[in-house]
C-alpha cells in the first residue's frame, strides 16, 4: 500500500478507503497535468517525480511558483466547491505518477466515512503553512538569501535524502528567480557567486549542486 505525504497522517483503514477511490495517473516529462484557467475538479498527490506549479504574469511571462516532489499534494481547492478554476498550471518535470481524487468521489466518500474530512483539512492547512512561510520570507529575507534557499530546497527535493553527494537540478535560472520572487539578474549574480565558490555548476537548463552541505550553510 502506498503511504506518502498527507496519507501517512491517516489511520490505515481511512487511508485504505481513500486510496480505493483514487485513480493512478501517469505523465511524461513536460506533460501538462492541467492548465491555468481549467475547471478544477481533481486533487493530486505525487507518488513519483517532480511537478512545477506555474502561472502567467501581467506582463505575459510564465513564472514558476514552486516545485513539488513525492508526497506533495496540489489542487486542494478542487475538493471544496463546484465551479473551481485552476489558478496555476501544473507541469511534469520528469516522469510523474500521481494518485488523483475527483471531487465527486470525495463528496461520496465523506458522506459514507466522515473521518476522511480530516484529509482535506490537513491538505489545506499544509498549503496555508507554505504560503504563510513564503510571505514572511518575501517580506523580511533579502533577495540574495531567498535565491540560495530556493536552490538548497531544490537540491534536497531532487536528492531525495541521499546524503551530501552531487545532485543535478533540471531547472533554469529564470525558474529560480521567479521562485525566489526576484529579478533574473539578481538570481544570476547570486548563482554566479555560488559557482565561483565551487558550490554549484551552471549549465544551460540545469544547476549541478556540488557542495550540498555548503549550500545548506549559506541558506540559513
Amino acid at each position: 500500500m502506498e503511504s506518502v505525504g498527507l496519507l501517512e497522517q491517516m489511520s490505515p483503514d481511512d487511508r485504505r478507503v481513500l486510496l480505493s477511490k483514487m485513480t493512478r495517473r501517469s505523465f511524461r516529462k513536460l506533460d501538462t497535468l492541467f492548465h491555468e484557467g481549467d475547471p478544477g475538479d481533481t486533487l493530486h498527490i505525487i507518488v513519483k517525480g517532480h511537478v512545477a506549479i506555474r502561472c502567467s504574469t501581467p506582463a505575459g511571462d510564465v513564472a514558476t511558483l514552486t516545485v513539488l516532489g513525492t508526497g506533495a499534494s496540489f489542487g486542494e481547492q478542487a475538493l471544496l466547491f463546484d465551479g473551481a478554476v485552476r489558478t496555476a498550471s501544473a507541469v511534469a518535470l520528469d516522469t510523474v505518477e500521481t494518485r488523483a481524487l475527483h471531487r465527486n468521489e470525495f463528496d461520496a466518500l465523506r458522506r459514507s466515512n466522515p473521518t476522511v474530512e480530516r484529509f482535506l483539512t490537513e491538505a489545506l492547512a499544509a498549503q496555508v503553512r507554505r504560503l504563510s512561510a513564503q510571505l514572511v520570507e518575501a517580506l523580511f529575507v533579502p533577495a540574495d538569501t531567498r535565491v540560495v534557499r530556493r536552490v538548497a530546497m531544490l537540491a534536497e527535493l531532487y536528492g531525495d535524502g541521499d546524503g551530501d553527494g552531487p545532485i543535478s537540478v533540471p531547472l533554469r535560472q529564470d525558474d529560480v528567480a521567479s521562485m525566489a520572487g526576484t529579478a533574473r539578474p539578481t538570481a544570476n549574480r547570486v548563482l554566479k557567486q555560488l559557482e565561483g565558490d565551487g558550490v554549484i555548476s551552471l549549465t544551460r537548463g540545469r544547476i549541478d549542486v556540488l557542495d550540498r552541505a555548503g549550500l545548506r550553510k549559506r541558506a540559513r
